[in-house]
């Protein structure tokens, strides 16, 4: 890496390692290793053991998919949680960007990602078959579809609602406030909670 060729080897590693993260460029992954340098060695010890110990501590809720330390994930286990709503995303990360914008009180289900046939990904690698399971309970009145607004979560959303449709049973889809092509994962609160507060019924 030219823009910093004077550090040592061990710092150009650091570097390297901060730069694989989303989002994060050379000039800012060049501060970040020189801000850990300067943490005491207690808390590079911590800092290494939290990475190091994360696949172990870190896996997936067994009833929706979110991200779990334990069997169940915070909203899974969270009793004040209407039972009755669903929301649909394609990934974990996306789970907290909508709690945040305070406009789902309901449980999730995260599918894994989404239908992309030209990848070779189909509804048989994603947790629908799950998702089905949980609706078959009869608890649920309303499935909520928080897939992306590209071509790939709409034509994911379309599949779900055909899919998923019974009697009892409200499909509905946010709508205002995403915009066309957006990832969810980067909508803000405010926007968000419109797009929820706006959801329509699909099919």
């Amino acid at each position: 890496m030219q823009s910093s060729s004077s550090y040592p080897e061990a710092v150009e590693q650091l570097i390297a390692g901060f730069r694989r993260l989303p989002g994060v460029g050379a000039r800012t992954a060049e501060r970040l290793a020189l801000a850990v340098l300067r943490w005491t060695p207690e808390e590079l010890h911590d800092f290494g053991l939290l990475l190091a110990t994360l696949p172990e501590r870190v896996g997936e809720c067994r009833v929706c998919g979110n991200l779990a330390e334990d069997d169940l994930c915070p909203v899974c286990r969270d009793p004040a949680r209407d039972q009755s709503i669903i929301c649909v995303v394609e990934n974990a990360d996306q789970v907290p960007v909508i709690e945040r914008s305070g406009g789902h009180r309901g449980l999730y289900h995260v599918l894994g990602g989404r239908i992309v046939p030209l990848d070779g990904i189909g509804p048989e690698d994603l947790r629908i078959g799950e998702l089905r399971a949980r609706l078959d309970s009869g608890e649920v009145r309303e499935l909520v579809l928080a897939t992306g607004s590209d071509i790939e979560g709409e034509a994911t959303a379309t599949y779900l609602a055909r899919e998923l449709r019974r009697p009892g049973l409200a499909i509905t889809r946010i709508a205002t406030g995403i915009p066309v092509g957006a990832d969810l994962a980067f909508a803000d609160s405010a926007t968000l909670a419109t797009a929820l507060n706006s959801r329509r019924p699909v099919g």
